[in-house]
């Protein structure tokens, strides 16, 4: 159940902001396993010339950029998945955004099953209740 905001550089585009959230929620769920139908994601546009790498606005570097934060359960993947995410999503934002700027990040956070949940009740309780099937679902969900 990750919780993913995205700041993406340039004028809001709803109908990029769509495809972004498509391709985003489907690496999630191929690379993280985590279940689509609790993935929310977040889009936010900042324009080019409020975006600053090295004291430069992105408008003057003639480049694009975007920050993704992705809140997931502590110790519901592997080094190697979130490695893989880290890249899946690189890849799929260069290829949909085109000319990104080196200093384009993506940030895990892993959140403690007994502080982070959805529905009102935490990843702990739904998972020592048996509310998720371990043996399918991560507790991260």
């Amino acid at each position: 159940m990750p919780i993913i905001n995205l700041k993406i550089s340039g004028p809001e585009d709803p109908a990029l902001a769509q495809q972004l959230a498509t391709e985003i929620s489907r690496i999630t769920k191929d690379v993280l396993n985590k279940k689509p139908e609790v993935t929310a994601v977040v889009v936010s546009f900042v324009p080019d010339y409020l975006w600053f790498i090295n004291s430069l606005s992105l408008a003057e570097l003639q480049a694009k950029s975007f920050h993704l934060d992705i809140k997931i359960t502590d110790s519901s993947n592997l080094k190697i998945e979130k490695a893989n995410y880290i890249e899946a999503i690189h890849i799929a934002l260069t290829t949909l955004l085109g000319n990104i700027h080196p200093a384009s990040y993506t940030a895990i956070q892993e959140m403690k099953a007994d502080a982070y949940g959805y529905n009102g009740t935490t990843m702990e309780y739904n998972y020592t209740t048996n509310q998720t099937k371990p043996n399918t679902v991560s507790p991260g969900v």
